[in-house]
């Protein structure tokens, strides 16, 4: 049996963590739920990825079209000459003019029914599919053999491949893929809607660092305000408290699907790297590590000192507490280190957290915000973080181990390929680990 750092078989630890099975059958116990405000239209996006990817093929569409047809204007003659030959003495039989304000016609209907008004049904790609198969299959038939050029084949050819490109494009990547994140995310939310209201922290008196008390099972005050500390007053306030809870809640949804973990990578430490595709949200990445000292150790480190983590975390260079809004809300600012040997820059970040003390963890989760004293620099590309955080659960059978989670989603900006963006941030997630192992470390060794 192998062991790891510290002397600690792999047989035993592994019998003394809570294992990560462990985490559906303590979330069934703890209500869950979203809060009504995450199942709110303007919290999605306006248009998916996918969607966004059909509008510019669709963009390209009339592009290509208007090229090829500027093209054969040029060919013979003055374009000019050529311009006026096949727009003001039009001839069906001879004129391409007609193609390209078929583009132009696929490109209206395509852009409003799919861009402005985001429909979900095939019927608009139907009719502009129809109308440009049945006129291409006319023009063909009653023109002359070749028209008076090579384009009498390529320009119908194009206009034709691409309208049924477009076509496959929606009815097999844009509807089938919005549908099934949509039944996925409501899958989520009745799943959530049925376990009941999300236990949220109550108060906790001033003090040096941020640690709000254990939540309490049977509390009704879900979406009321602290009554004691520091209170959200503002509308600015109150809207980074949303923002907190909504984090939480999202985190703690994540946390109860780990049977839908991907694994990306591990490390000899026995560490992993998972991966979960979150509806509107994009690939989020989730790091677990089994850690040799007591949650409370790692919880003081890394959730309530966030501002001393710069100490002994190589891969962040700065991080400070904009604002402490509530007892268990704060606004920060981060900066990344550089990663991939350079070639992902320093990023910087504000962040709204949330803080949470629970009977069997500690979680802290946040997501990007915006903050009136840290507008975006010229320094920095300014990244923007989606629902995740950290979570130290504690060890039901040895106080003196815990596992700790790192939830990450993250846009980095910039023009980055997105493969290298995952291989830095998985190689950035076991370099945090190892930098929190060297300090859990040293710490303990002190305190001896």
């Amino acid at each position: 049996c192998s062991k790891m750092p510290g002397g600690v078989e792999n047989g035993d630890l592994g019998a003394s963590l809570p294992a990560i099975a462990s985490l559906n059958a303590s979330y069934s116990q703890n209500s869950l739920s979203l809060p009504p405000y995450y199942l709110a239209p303007g919290e999605r996006k306006l248009i998916s990825d996918v969607r966004r990817t059909f509008c510019l093929f669709v963009t390209f569409d009339l592009l290509f079209i208007s090229l090829l047809w500027i093209i054969e204007l040029n060919i013979k003659d003055s374009i000019w000459e050529n311009l006026e030959e096949e727009v003001i003495r039009y001839k069906f039989a001879s004129s391409f003019f007609d193609i390209f304000l078929l583009a132009v016609f696929r490109f209206v209907l395509l852009q409003l029914g799919y861009a402005a008004l985001r429909l979900r049904h095939w019927w608009v790609i139907a009719i502009t599919t129809l109308v440009t198969s049945s006129f291409l299959v006319a023009k063909v038939i009653l023109s002359g053999p070749l028209f008076k050029n090579a384009f009498g084949y390529v320009l119908p050819i194009t206009s034709f491949v691409v309208a049924w490109l477009e076509t496959w494009f929606l009815d097999f990547k844009v509807l089938t893929q919005e549908a099934e994140e949509e039944r996925a995310y409501l899958a989520v939310v009745n799943a959530a809607l049925e376990r009941g209201p999300l236990i949220y922290a109550q108060a906790f008196s001033d003090g040096q660092f941020y640690s709000p008390p254990e939540s309490l099972a049977g509390s009704d005050d879900e979406q009321e305000e602290e009554t004691h500390g520091r209170k959200a007053v503002t509308p600015q306030e109150k809207e980074f408290v949303r923002q907190g809870r909504e984090a939480m809640a999202i985190v703690d949804q994540i946390l109860a699907q780990e049977e839908n973990w991907k694994r990306e990578k591990s490390n000899e430490h026995g560490d992993a790297v998972y991966s979960l595709e979150i509806p509107f949200h994009g690939k989020t990445f989730i790091l677990k590590a089994l850690m040799q000292c007591p949650a409370e150790l790692v919880y003081q480190e890394v959730i309530l000192q966030p501002e001393k983590m710069v100490q002994w975390n190589r891969t962040i260079s700065a991080c400070q507490i904009l604002q402490r809004v509530d007892d268990n809300t704060m606004v920060s600012y981060d900066v990344s280190a550089g990663a991939a040997g350079g070639v992902v820059s320093p990023r910087d970040f504000v962040n709204v957290r949330r803080v949470e003390r629970r009977r069997d963890r500690y979680i802290s989760a946040g997501k990007a915000t915006n903050h009136e004293s840290k507008p975006p620099h010229v320094r920095y590309v300014r990244g923007e973080n989606g629902p995740g955080g950290f979570v130290v659960l504690k060890s039901n059978t040895n106080p003196s181990l815990c596992t700790f989670i790192w939830v990450l989603n993250t846009d980095l900006k910039g023009r980055l390929p997105r493969y290298l963006i995952h291989q830095s941030l998985a190689a950035t997630m076991f370099e945090f680990v190892s930098h929190l192992r060297q300090r859990i470390s040293e710490l303990r060794s002190t305190l001896r």
